[in-house]
């Protein structure tokens, strides 16, 4: 929310004065009369919401801080009033970055490319669908690594500039809160004992230690880089984000380091070899946030990932850019971090004999700011359907406990999923690991993201429900969740429960999963698949 600075002090009426003559005597009194009115509104609007007052440029951001880092409110180029995905320019020579698609795009006719904007979506689904099967195409037939042999993963020991210093500002990164205690236990967070081994509550930017870590312990890694096949870059991009996104600075300091690090790399024969297309990046913030397009000084994010020298690689996120063949989406980091395969097979027990004695729930807040988004709409609708609908509302703090959103999502046959402050939600895998049938209104929250982790056939998890049909008042939810058979929500239910889960959740910094492969494994083994394919 953005509040523009006003110079202007209000001049009290003589009627006013009138009446503060009666209570002037008294020490509250004398204290306010003292307060610029414009300053003290902005003291009671803090009172009121717990916010924190961000002043960046010519504005002043209120961010509540009772969502705090619960979702990417003030955190995210999402936040952004009306942000929707932009739809690339259209033409017989598009420029997407990625070679794959260059050949689909030239074979699309001009009717179709002019065809208005209706046209236009439909041709960029197009591209976005084709480039899924692109990635799909690198999945790995290999459920577990049998041998290294070829598969040589070389992790860089950047300057500590580029990762451990950033963390080592943790302090200073968010105004309303220390972000240090979310980087305790290997990035994993405090542990959550109520809801037993192997939880804890991380953040859901937590995922560019908690990958480091991993790769570092994996038993494929190597010391020289003539051994290697893949070659992982561990840059805390997303950290690099979050310390420059309250603090009024020049767009060309936000870049530095991004442009340090291409430096450094092209200084590397290993780099040089391949022109880095062996090489991952892995970056915990939306691809939006370094895909900085406005070079105002009150833009936020960074232009990483717009540099050339990075077309070529492999681009790790938790949201990505849909026409970017090399953005890959992997799941957000959930709270759930098994070490051995027990505490799977324990937990998948547990949530299928869960007692789900709500229809559907809903743990959000409202986003006034944006008024095409459908929040405010489900709200009411689950307000208005007596038990058969819970609403945990984040904006009053009641997402702040991991585990009321957990128990939330144990209790529920159906979990809505509309757009936050961008087309994707870490509450899905929240509720996906939580045995609760995700209902998704818009198909970039997760069927164009995830082709390595969610399977082509989204209705075999999810409900899809047009976000169209809400904004127009043409369907109420509850109602139609309501006609599913309960067969099929078995069925379904098994599904994410037997099938999904385990691939979602990233297993602790000592994993030992034997039967079961988290969402690092299936990551890593389909990278290896991916340098294999290189020409």
């Amino acid at each position: 929310m953005a509040i523009p600075m006003s110079k202007k002090k209000s001049k009290p009426s003589k009627k006013l004065e009138t009446k503060h003559h009666q209570f002037s005597d008294t020490l509250l009194f004398k204290i306010l009369n003292r307060i610029p009115l414009a300053i003290f509104l902005l003291i009671l609007i803090f009172l009121w919401s717990s916010s924190t007052t961000i002043i960046s440029g010519k504005f002043v951001h209120v961010c509540v801080s009772s969502r705090k880092l619960n979702n990417l409110y003030c955190l995210s180029a999402g936040t952004q009033p009306n942000f929707e995905i932009p739809i690339p320019a259209l033409s017989n020579n598009i420029s997407t970055g990625i070679k794959e698609v260059v050949d689909i795009v030239q074979e699309v006719p001009d009717p179709i490319v002019n065809n208005g904007s209706d046209g236009e979506v439909a041709f960029a689904v197009k591209v976005v669908e084709q480039q899924l099967q692109v990635q799909r195409s690198w999945i790995s037939n290999k459920n577990h690594v049998t041998s290294c042999d070829g598969k040589g993963i070389y992790v860089y020991d950047l300057p500590s500039k580029f990762n451990k210093d950033l963390v080592g500002q943790c302090g200073d990164m968010i105004p309303w809160t220390n972000f240090c205690k979310y980087f305790n236990n290997e990035a994993m967070g405090e542990p959550l004992v109520k809801l037993g081994k192997g939880w804890y509550h991380t953040h859901q930017y937590a995922l560019e230690l908690i990958f480091h870590t991993r790769a570092l312990k994996h038993t494929c890694r190597v010391y020289n880089e003539n051994e290697a096949k893949l070659f992982y870059v561990p840059f805390y991009g997303g950290l690099d984000i979050l310390r420059w996104h309250f603090k009024n600075v020049s767009n060309d300091v936000k870049d530095t380091l991004g442009l340090e690090l291409v430096k450094w790399l092209e200084n590397k024969e290993s780099w040089q070899k391949n022109s880095g297309k062996d090489h991952v990046f892995v970056l915990g913030k939306i691809s939006w946030d370094f895909r900085r397009k406005n070079e105002d000084v009150s833009s936020w994010g960074t232009r990483f990932l717009e540099l050339d020298q990075l077309q070529k690689s492999i681009k790790l996120l938790i949201e990505r850019q849909p026409w970017h063949v090399n953005d890959i989406g992997i799941p957000h980091p959930t709270y759930f971090h098994p070490h051995v395969d027990d505490d799977i097979i324990t937990w998948q027990l547990k949530i299928i004999r869960s007692n789900r004695t709500s229809l559907v729930s809903f743990a959000g807040a409202e986003r006034p700011d944006a008024p095409q988004n459908i929040r405010s709409i489900l709200i009411n609708q689950c307000n208005n359907s007596g038990t058969n609908c819970r609403f945990l509302n984040c904006s009053s703090g009641g997402c702040d406990q991991p585990e009321s959103v957990v128990e939330l999502f144990m209790d529920s046959e159906f979990c809505l999923q509309p757009p936050g402050d961008s087309p994707t939600r870490k509450s899905v895998f929240d509720s996906l690991v939580s045995g609760c049938i995700p209902v998704l209104f818009d198909p970039f929250t997760a069927y164009y993201q995830y082709p390595w982790h969610l399977p082509e056939d989204h209705s075999k998890y999810s409900v899809f429900i047009e976000q169209e049909e809400v904004r127009k008042m043409k369907v109420n939810i509850i109602e139609k969740l309501m006609t599913v058979p309960i067969r099929e929500r078995e069925d379904m239910r098994r599904y994410i429960v037997y099938e999904l889960l385990p691939g979602l959740v990233y297993g602790d910094s000592n994993s030992q999963l034997e039967k079961f492969q988290d969402a690092f494994s299936i990551t890593i083994n389909n990278l290896l698949a991916r340098v294999n394919k290189i020409e």
